[in-house]
């Protein structure tokens, strides 16, 4: 091999060299870039073409059309590295390790600092891995911590629980409040105690079933007519469509603890406790009210019981 062969295989791996690190110090700006667009337990409109679709439309799922008193419950929360309370994540690009053609990861160290640009120095650092693809020529990010497939997860749990609700409601509506003085609008508020799911064919909820009956007046829901139905509903499951199968419901009068007893067994005492207190019971009827207006698209703002003043949803 000439000398002449070997000065340009030496300036070939300089050129390749070099690109090399040219592209992870690209990928690494970028990375960096992506960062900002981390949401702070919100969706902005403006990270969406810093991200792949699935990872986008799996945010969205979840800040927009998930209840919020239900999200809210749940630990995917802390996937979240943006600050809170006064504080702003800092971001540091470890390292990026482009995996293919078309993927990288990055490692990212996190630590929140002041508003004042100030650091809190007994707050601790934090890694995190930033998944990023490229997408019609741009890297957008694809997942972060890989926490995409826990949102997922969390996702189809969310919605088999309100197919569940859905179907304990339409029960409810046809089966039971016929037997009521009726209204425009017939709406549930489900107390659950407890649900079982175990058995894969069948879901058993144990709750305090209401019924209610509205008229609508203005931007105020008015009250007809309502009433409790305590008891065990046994639904079918059928591939994720649920129908209710059976109702064991608590007895009337000098029946009522026995039954309760015996149905909620070792749930007793919970059922027990949101049956008798008002304010939890008005508190989830007011949340499902609200979950119920926002999906019907109501221009609705109160809702009122005979000889009670109207409250505000």
């Amino acid at each position: 091999m000439t000398k002449r062969v070997l000065s340009i295989i030496a300036m070939l791996l300089v050129v390749l060299l070099s690109a090399c690190v040219n592209q992870e110090e690209k990928l690494r700006q970028r990375a960096a870039e992506l960062c900002q667009y981390v949401p702070d337990h919100q969706l902005l409109e403006k990270s969406k073409e810093f991200m792949t679709a699935d990872f986008y439309a799996v945010l969205d799922t979840m800040f927009n059309h998930l209840p919020e008193f239900e999200a809210m419950d749940h630990e995917w929360l802390h996937y979240f590295v943006t600050g809170n309370g006064g504080t702003i994540a800092d971001f540091e690009i470890v390292s990026v390790e482009q995996t293919d053609a078309t993927h990288a990861l990055a490692t990212v160290n996190v630590r929140q600092k002041w508003e004042d640009g100030s650091f809190d120095e007994t707050s601790d650092v934090e890694e995190h891995r930033l998944y990023m693809e490229k997408v019609g020529g741009q890297w957008l990010m694809s997942d972060f911590d890989e926490h995409k497939a826990d949102c997922i997860r969390h996702i189809a749990l969310n919605r088999r629980e309100q197919s569940v609700r859905a179907a304990i409601s339409d029960y409810l509506i046809s089966e039971i409040g016929t037997h009521y003085r009726q209204g425009e609008l017939c709406i549930p508020s489900l107390m659950i105690v407890s649900e079982d799911d175990a058995d894969s064919s069948k879901v058993r909820v144990l709750g305090d079933f209401w019924v209610y009956w509205y008229n609508v007046s203005g931007d105020t829901l008015k009250t007809v007519s309502g009433g409790s139905h305590p008891g065990l509903i046994t639904l079918s499951d059928d591939n994720g469509r649920f129908n209710v199968t059976s109702f064991d419901q608590v007895a009337d009068g000098s029946g009522f603890q026995p039954s309760a007893s015996r149905i909620f067994g070792e749930h007793f005492d919970m059922f027990q406790e949101m049956n008798s207190n008002q304010e939890v019971r008005e508190a989830v009827r007011q949340e499902q009210l609200r979950y119920y207006i926002h999906q019907n698209g109501l221009d609705v703002n109160y809702y009122q019981d005979y000889g009670w003043p109207a409250v505000k949803l």
